[in-house]
Formats: structure tokens, sequence, C-alpha cells
């Protein structure tokens, strides 16, 4: 079946260009400029960016990853689909090794189905003095068994490690990560710069939510913040809630890494989409007042009730972002990360028709996954 999709404003890696776009068999075949060479579904001149891609995401709708139950699981993906994300990972946090082992291997198979596109371990190899939201008492040191079991239980979709490289043995499992296929990301740490940087050199790529759980900038010892943002093999997560990082921040992230290396993400958790009160985060109990996450104990952040479009607004609006370097943010960036960007992250022929439709004000209008509606303009 082939659908034109005309009168639209289509935001690429090059530019937002008045045009149209057919896709068939759930792919785009034809990108072109002007009045479409046939009628077609007209979507009135509003703009359309590629579907979003999140890195780091915990739930929504109710639905915990954490707790690897799929129903609640489908929940949180089809709610994040409506707010566009169309390629999602999801997160788990620091669990016992047969909780994480058990979850892991069922959410697998919901990768098996291409709901999602893999699974990320956020712990439990983490700083006892970072932690944020993890359960301290289960944190550990890194062990090469505990991750090959792991990725042995994900049969092959087990795609993001998040570990502090301060660690004993942490090198050596960043660099069996990476002999893996598994993305290595430096995060929940008190590693200093050189530290860091020698995480990068053993293989990591990635920053889990820069600025967040690590020590800040400082003019006399830089800390992991510079040597993630100078690095170019590391692109850096970002939560663009206006609760995590302060927008000047955000703004100085962008200007270093540019929007090449900065991957927005929700950080999202199960209270996504849904009225305050009280939630799971893995074991830790989360009350959420406002929109804003918070350990019911302690009240350290406790992830987000963040949606990709509203990073996506919040790039244009906040940060002012262009629309494709805000796309390339919150698509194209996070794709490359992954490894998918010859699939997903940006329109282009060849690609999935994983399209979102934008209003005037950058609200979502339609979504589109694999050539189907998920809502339609």
């Amino acid at each position: 079946m082939s659908l034109t999709l005309a009168d639209a404003r289509i935001v690429t890696p090059d530019g937002v260009h008045e045009g149209w776009l057919t896709i068939e068999d759930g792919r785009i075949t034809h990108v072109g400029h002007g009045a479409a060479p046939r009628p077609g579904h007209s979507l009135g001149g509003r703009h359309v960016v590629p579907g979003f891609v999140d890195l780091h995401n915990h739930g929504g709708a109710g639905g915990s990853f954490p707790s690897g139950e799929q129903e609640g699981a489908r929940d949180a993906v089809a709610l994040h689909q409506r707010h566009g994300t169309t390629t999602m990972m999801a997160s788990l946090v620091t669990d016992t090794p047969e909780r994480l082992a058990r979850a892991v291997a069922s959410l697998a198979e919901l990768c098996d189905d291409g709901l999602l596109a893999g699974i990320h371990l956020e712990g439990p190899y983490l700083a006892r003095a970072r932690c944020g939201a993890h359960d301290p008492e289960l944190l550990r040191e890194p062990s090469p068994a505990e991750f090959a079991g792991l990725v042995e239980a994900g049969r092959g979709h087990l795609r993001m490690l998040t570990i502090a490289a301060e660690l004993p043995g942490a090198l050596d499992v960043i660099r069996a990560a990476a002999a893996a296929g598994v993305i290595a990301a430096l995060g929940h740490s008190e590693a200093g710069y050189e530290r860091t940087l020698a995480g990068i050199e053993a293989g990591a790529t990635v920053a889990t939510h820069l600025y967040n759980a690590m020590p800040q900038l400082g003019h006399r010892a830089p800390g992991p913040i510079a040597a993630l943002l100078q690095d170019e093999r590391v692109t850096v997560e970002l939560i663009n809630d206006g609760v995590h990082v302060h927008p000047a921040m955000l703004r100085l992230a962008c200007a270093v890494a540019g929007a090449g290396r900065v991957a927005m993400v929700t950080d999202s958790i199960s209270a996504t989409g849904l009225s305050d009160g009280e939630y799971l985060l893995g074991p830790m109990r989360v009350r959420v007042l406002d929109g804003v996450a918070r350990l019911a104990e302690g009240g350290s952040i406790a992830g987000s009730t963040l949606t990709m479009d509203v990073a996506f607004r919040r790039a244009v609006q906040e940060l002012g972002l262009s629309l494709p370097e805000a796309s390339a943010t919150t698509s194209l960036t996070p794709a490359r990360a992954l490894g998918l960007a010859d699939r997903v992250g940006s329109i282009a022929v060849g690609k999935h028709a994983d399209l979102v439709v934008l209003s005037g004000d950058l609200e979502v209008a339609g979504v589109m996954r694999r050539g189907d509606w998920v809502t339609e303009p």
C-alpha cells in the first residue's frame, strides 16, 4: 500500500522545506519539494519530524520496565508512542542479580517483537555516593561473570550498561561490554577527569544524564563533565525537563558538544502520563508532586515524568535550537548512538516511516510508526 503525505514542512538534517513524502510497506520511498505529484493526505502545512528515539526510559502509564512485567511495559510503550517516541530503550535500575536477570529475559521478548529497541542496565555498578534513586544496599562492584550472564539473558537485546568508571574492575567490564556489542555509558560516578578519560579509552561512548549524579565542573578539578563534553567519541544524554538541569547548562552542553553529540532523554518513570502520587522505581518508593518525582525517603530526584515531545519543544523554545538541531538531539543523534541511524532518526528514502506531525506550536498532531498511524492527524 502506498501513502503520500502532502502539504508538509519536512524537517531534515539539511533544513526545513515545503514538500511531500511517499510511504510504501512501512518505509519512506520518496521525499520531494513543492507540490506532491499525486493527491495525498494533506498535512495542512504542519511540520513533520522523524520519530523520537529515547535512549533512557524506565516506563510510563503505570508500567515500569524494571519490574519486567510485559503488560505494563506495553502500556508504557503505547503512552510514549502517542507522544512521538517510535524507538525506545527499556531502562532497568539496580536490583538483585536474580530480579535483574528475570527482567532482562522478559523484556527481551518484547525486543523480539520489535516493540523495544533494546535493554539498558542503569546499575548495579554505580557509585554509592552518587546512586541517586538506586538502592545503595544493592549496589555492587562490577562483575564480568554477572555481566556475561545478563548479556546471555538478553539474547542480543542488552544494548547499554551505565557504570561508574572508578569502581574496581569497571574498566574490564567496559571492555567486555564493547566486545559484546553493548554500549558502555559512564554515569552515577565519582570519577575525576582522568579516570573518566580512562573509561572512554576502554570503550565507553555515552554519558548517562550529563550533570546529574556526578561531580560538577570545576576550574581546577574539571571532573567527568569536562571529559565527557570534550571527547568527540561520546554522546551526552541530557534530561531537558526544566528540573534536572538549568537551561544555561543545557545550552552550554549543546554549544560544546553540538546537536551531533547531544541526545535528549526522558529518564521517565511509571508515573509519566498519570497524576501525582506514590509509585515504585524498581525497589524504591517514589513520590510525585507537581509532576516532579523524588524518593519518598531522602528526597533525591527519581527519574522524571517527561515525554520526548516536551523535550523537543523545550529544545526549540527554551534552548534556542533550530528545528533541525532539535530533531537531531531527539532522533538522529540517539539513533547513531544505538547504531540504528541507517533505519531511523531522520526522514530519508529507505528509512522506516517513523514520523511525528507537529502543530504550529510544536504540539503532537499525529504519530506514525513503521508506516502505520499511532494517532492520525
